[in-house]
């Protein structure tokens, strides 16, 4: 069973990595299917969606399969498909080849309660509005830091050593490398190196998280996932995977304890706790003596599960629900910020703040890398969720990736003849930087790239005098709110390169309550 365990566990991750490459353009307006399939099966993003808007999405149905699966099987999601858990069982192998120091090196029992107060703290939190899930659930978590934090690195690295191959001007290596990045750049690699903010600091928090699998194997499977936590209430009396041991032939050798991956504690005989076991079959496959068997029953063969303390699960609910109107504190809450511009598709900013996970699949599938995580802009309750950044990147008129992948909603799915038709903000002169305003030259850099029908930008021949005191005629631009979409091509290309003379804020957007023209 262990070498099937692995197998199922590497097809998921490899089937979950072809997804992650997938969700990008690749030269045709649809995407296939991307990695979004894994949260469209994750109970916990399901239930928190719902709970924080109370809104019911036909594509959480999938869910359904996993928790009903989960109500059989017990945590077989943990233990033979999610690609956080495979990664951490990766990282934990490099431990485990080491001697351990004691019977029990490495388990602590007594830190199982965390990931049960964390799934109460997130489920409380949402049921106040709050949806903090997607920080901490496994598939956003992987999600949103291999798209931030690794895949910018990876692509870095791969293009460096290619354009060093290539400068080398070795005969056969120099056009090879040139041909291989050709065929990589669109399949594998981006079209365009991407950057995010906060880049380096999703990394390290993801570092870290695979890191912890050296004081524990699985550390984060074992102490710290809600999901796994919500899997493990779900499937308390697994029907068919329970695990029971023969006191008759037990030789208190602790090999089905250290091999555990979920510190389900399968010896002393009547402590395995069936919220923690991820059905890996590794106490089964290693007991020298065969005093261990994994059989259905309906029957209990164990009492070891977590005391979750009443008091403690209660405490953890109050201080959820405190902790709602605190993370809303900030001056966003006053006036909306002038940065913060949501793609095309983003609904109401409360309903969608609730919805939105920050898994970061519409960053990653943004054309030009316009879309990149807030950090302060919508307060604590939206970090990292998606804004537009025109400086860094524009939207793509002829495009609507992100409004395709959005898994729960929050950016909804829209024809790209009505996500043409959106405003996400309005531009606006600097007239102390416009160069015609500003410096008395001609320039149109903005109005040749303005994609709006009609152009939202236009010139008016004004007169004006030279420094020599000769009157002309010099172009000066204005913007059409009525035509203006906000989608920032402009800002990014004005030859200002610092501080642009025009700058696109998210006043103006369709889905705000208040708008300057209607």
């Amino acid at each position: 069973m262990k070498n099937l365990r692995r197998g199922s566990q590497i097809i998921f991750l490899v089937f979950f990595l072809i997804l992650f490459v997938q969700t990008e353009y690749k030269g045709e307006d649809e995407l296939g299917m991307p990695v979004r399939l894994f949260l469209d099966f994750d109970p916990l993003i399901a239930l928190s969606s719902l709970l924080a808007s109370h809104a019911v999405r036909a594509v959480f149905l999938f869910s359904l399969v996993t928790v009903v699966l989960t109500v059989i099987l017990g945590r077989f999601f943990c233990g033979w498909v999610c690609p956080l858990g495979t990664l951490n069982t990766a990282v934990s192998f490099l431990r485990m080849r080491r001697k351990p120091k004691h019977p029990d090196d490495g388990n602590f029992p007594r830190l199982r309660k965390i990931k049960y107060f964390i799934l109460a703290f997130i489920l409380t939190g949402a049921l106040f509005g709050w949806n903090a899930a997607g920080f901490l659930d496994p598939i956003s978590l992987t999600i949103r830091s291999l798209a931030i934090g690794y895949n910018p690195a990876v692509n870095g690295l791969v293009r460096s050593i290619l354009d060093f191959a290539y400068m080398t001007n070795i005969p056969g290596i120099s056009p090879g490398a040139d041909t291989l990045l050709s065929f990589l750049t669109g399949t594998l690699l981006a079209f365009e190196q991407p950057v995010f903010r906060q880049m380096i600091t999703i990394a390290f928090l993801f570092s870290v998280i695979l890191g912890l699998n050296f004081l524990a194997p699985r550390f984060w499977c074992r102490y710290l996932c809600p999901l796994g936590a919500l899997l493990g209430v779900i499937g308390t009396k697994q029907m068919f995977a329970r695990v029971d041991v023969d006191k008759g032939k037990c030789v208190s050798c602790h090999t089905c304890n250290r091999t555990c991956q979920g510190d389900a504690t399968p010896f002393p005989p009547g402590s395995w706790a069936s919220r923690e076991c991820l059905v890996c079959f590794n106490c089964s496959d290693v007991c020298p003596v065969d005093a261990i068997s994994i059989h259905p029953t309906l029957q209990s063969t164990g009492d070891g599960n977590v005391d979750l303390q009443r008091r403690w699960l209660i405490t953890t609910a109050a201080a959820a629900a405190f902790s709602v109107p605190i993370v809303r504190l900030g001056e966003h809450n006053k006036r909306p910020h002038p940065d913060l511009i949501r793609p095309p598709g983003a609904i109401n900013e409360k309903k969608f703040l609730q919805r939105c996970v920050k898994c970061g699949e519409c960053m990653k599938v943004c054309l030009t890398n316009g879309l990149q995580p807030t950090l302060a802009q919508a307060g604590l309750e939206g970090l990292w969720t998606p804004m537009l950044v025109p400086r860094l990147g524009y939207c793509e008129y002829n495009c609507n990736l992100c409004s395709q992948v959005c898994p729960t909603g929050a950016i909804e799915k829209l024809t790209l003849e009505e996500k043409q038709a959106v405003r996400i903000g309005l531009a606006l002169f600097d007239k102390n930087r416009c160069i015609p305003w500003a410096m008395g030259r001609n320039c149109g850099v903005c109005e040749e790239h303005c994609p709006a029908p009609g152009k939202a930008i236009k010139f008016f021949d004004v007169e004006a005098v030279n420094k020599n005191g000769d009157p002309f005629i010099i172009k000066r631009p204005e913007v059409d709110p009525g035509l203006c979409i906000g989608c920032g091509i402009c800002e990014n290309k004005c030859p200002i390169i610092d501080i642009p003379g025009i700058r696109v804020t998210s006043v103006n957007e369709s889905r705000a309550e208040y708008m300057l023209y209607m």
